[in-house]
């Protein structure tokens, strides 16, 4: 599986991080996401949550979409 980190500044003080498949062409269901005050801020978080995706994929764990993770809570 490729993953991808989109960050993306979508107010004057506001960035956006995701996380989701490479292949996958609609962005609206990604692996993980955050809010962030600063691009460094985006970039540091999702590097360390993409590092932490790798460490389940390669010990063979399957990775939840947020919605199956939302669901998977209620």
């Amino acid at each position: 599986m490729k993953l991808k980190v989109r960050v993306v500044h979508y107010r004057h003080d506001c960035w956006y991080a995701d996380i989701d498949d490479a292949d996958d062409r609609q962005p609206d269901d990604p692996f993980w996401y955050a809010d962030c005050r600063t691009q460094a801020e985006a970039i540091a978080l999702a590097c360390s949550q993409l590092a932490a995706l790798d460490q389940h994929l390669a010990a063979g764990t399957s990775l939840h979409r947020i919605s199956e993770t939302q669901t998977q809570v209620a």
